[in-house]
């Protein structure tokens, strides 16, 4: 296969621009707001972390529907094996996590007893009842979750850097460009 046939299309390079951009301000964002002190720049961050977890919950589904419809580019076939499966993991896990994480999130909010306001525009109603409990379980997994998904984008970054400057290859064009 040559690589010029497996460039990704318009929609698939806008889903993962979105993405990224939401979850690249979101993480630091997240943590910010649990050191930042209790006022208006934290409700800030609270409100904006989980207005990006809603959205990027839905942009996951429709990003899933469209990828079923419009299957992704494939892999360049010169990459060795290991690597294959490292991305395919990587990237599985990358999309377990923005479905799984924001559905964590809003149950330990819901629980620990505070709305979530989606960019200013409309609360969601909570999914459990105030608990102290399992807001402290469930977001104590969030967190890990997160810490988990930061080290999941690294890796993913890194690889794409890999293929850029140390294998010169097109696997980042072909996000970056669709060349």
């Amino acid at each position: 296969m040559l690589e010029d046939d497996v460039a990704y299309g318009a929609a698939a390079r806008t889903f993962h621009w979105i993405t990224a951009a939401l979850v690249l301000t979101m993480v630091p964002a997240g943590f910010v707001m649990l050191s930042a002190p209790s006022g208006a720049i934290q409700n800030f961050l609270f409100d904006y972390h989980r207005s990006c977890g809603v959205v990027l919950f839905v942009l996951t589904v429709a990003r899933l529907a469209w990828r079923w419809k419009s299957p992704p580019a494939a892999i360049i076939e010169d990459i060795p094996l290991i690597q294959r499966i490292v991305a395919r993991v990587v990237h599985f896990l990358l999309y377990a996590l923005l479905l799984v994480q924001p559905i964590v999130g809003w149950i330990g909010t819901s629980a620990f007893g505070a709305k979530i306001t989606v960019f200013w525009l409309f609360v969601l109603p909570p999914i459990v009842d105030k608990d102290k409990a399992v807001a402290d379980t469930f977001l104590e997994l969030h967190e890990t979750l997160g810490l988990t998904m930061t080290a999941l984008v690294a890796m993913h970054i890194a690889g794409a850097l890999y293929h850029h400057f140390i294998r010169r290859d097109r696997t980042l064009m072909r996000m970056v460009a669709g060349a």
